[in-house]
């Protein structure tokens, strides 16, 4: 077999309890357009339920199960050495009254922060002064700035995290999203480290 068998693993995948994986969910491949698609077929990982939620799958258990059928095959590996395998098990629905709980401490919390933070860098006063710049007389109620800036909060919070409930803005990701994807890969780069069998041996 002359021609090189290229593999390239993805990075993730999720799958149903109990599903049998197949080489073809897992990798992308390439070999002479003839045999692609038996390969895709070819079982490498039958999931149990004391697999838990995620299962890491090395480049060396495919290799190992790629050559137990072809010996002979010339392969190009690239891309990530493992993939995570996410197990969709059936999630609990949720409790509405712990949702409403929930939401209600968040928006307690939110307001008490933002009351707060004004208190600390002394808002209400520079409302004052400010109004007493623009128009030389004193009120402890500048409405028309204070009414205009809690509106402008809400907007910059909006613009911020780039949503409208569900609706994005644009194209360009929030730093929620940012933060939210860095959290990901952190955990994906510890599951690989603590949940992959290979990377850990003890040497009696």
């Amino acid at each position: 077999m002359k021609d090189a068998l290229f593999l390239r693993l993805r990075k993730r995948l999720a799958v149903q309890p109990q599903a049998m994986i197949t080489l073809g969910d897992i990798c992308q491949l390439y070999w002479d357009g003839e045999r692609e698609e038996a390969l895709k077929r070819m079982p490498i990982y039958q999931t149990k339920p004391t697999d838990g939620n995620l299962i890491i799958i090395d480049i060396m258990q495919v290799i190992k199960r790629l050559r137990s059928v072809y010996p002979d095959v010339e392969l190009d590996v690239q891309g990530a050495p493992q993939i995570i395998v996410e197990v969709l098990n059936p999630r609990k629905k949720s409790n509405p009254i712990l949702v409403a709980m929930v939401w209600l401490l968040l928006f307690i919390g939110s307001g008490l922060a933002i009351m707060n933070f004004h208190t600390d860098v002394s808002m209400m006063q520079v409302h004052e002064r400010i109004y007493y710049l623009i128009t030389g007389e004193k009120s402890h109620q500048p409405l028309w700035m204070q009414i205009p800036y809690s509106i402008g909060i809400g907007l910059g919070m909006i613009l911020f995290f780039n949503h409208i409930f569900q609706k994005k803005i644009n194209e360009e990701p929030s730093p929620l999203e940012v933060e939210l994807f860095m959290y990901q890969q952190s955990l994906d780069q510890y599951y690989i480290q603590n949940e992959n069998k290979e990377n850990q041996r003890t040497k009696q």
